[in-house]
């Protein structure tokens, strides 16, 4: 009786079987299950490409001491490459600028564009690992949108990242994450990025303000 010649996990035909799909993003799972029927629900759209959508992510850190310091720049492509998991672009000056020393072409920062998977796993990192990392964190200011449905955020430094090896990195550099979403208006983005999980400031939470210093008054002496 002749053996059979198909390889092991072959059909009949001896064809390899098809790879299984591979699995999508967690945050975006949640789009799709969650937040598209919450928003649908909310603003009453009537077709499902009226959904507002996350298109992509830009995180973009300024390198000005990298005039004086050239290894400053290697220092932050390689930070921006760990978080982000993409090399990113560096971006050079456009015109010069005698009062700063700064000469047309100099390198002055890096910056990255995601999109698709890693643009959904850098905003899960983000929401759910490294801002809840922030020193005296207490929510997202609810006005850094620009008024077209975009959200830029500011973060003070690299290391609240869990992937960021605190012994390896020269110095604390802020980073700029701008989220640019298809929405129409600032309140239907703030919606879906609340419903993925961005922690936003609840209405009437602010940062305590500093009381005021009072100067202690010195009596003056009396002239005889």
């Amino acid at each position: 009786m002749a053996e059979s010649s198909a390889a092991p996990g072959a059909d009949t035909n001896g064809t390899a079987p098809a790879a299984a799909p591979a699995e999508k993003p967690r945050l975006q799972q949640r789009y799709l299950s969650e937040v598209v029927p919450a928003l649908t629900r909310d603003f009453n759209y009537q077709n499902p490409m009226q959904v507002p959508r996350v298109a992509k992510v830009t995180v973009n850190v300024g390198v000005g001491e990298s005039i004086a310091n050239a290894k400053a720049l290697d220092a932050t492509v390689r930070d921006v490459s760990i978080i982000t998991g993409q090399k990113p672009l560096i971006k050079k000056a456009r015109k010069s600028i005698a009062q700063f020393k700064l000469r047309e072409g100099m390198n002055v920062g890096v910056m990255v564009t995601l999109r698709g998977e890693r643009m959904w796993e850098f905003l899960d990192r983000l929401m759910n690992a490294a801002l809840p990392r922030t020193r005296d964190f207490r929510g997202i200011p609810r006005r850094s949108f620009d008024g077209r449905g975009n959200f830029t955020l500011g973060l003070r430094e690299q290391l609240i990242f869990p992937e960021i090896n605190y012994d390896q990195v020269d110095k604390a550099r802020g980073l700029e994450v701008s989220v640019v979403t298809t929405a129409r208006t600032d309140q239907e983005a703030r919606r879906l990025l609340e419903l993925l999980g961005m922690p936003f400031q609840r209405e009437g939470d602010a940062a305590p303000e500093l009381a005021p210093v009072r100067r202690r008054t010195v009596p003056q002496r009396r002239r005889r």
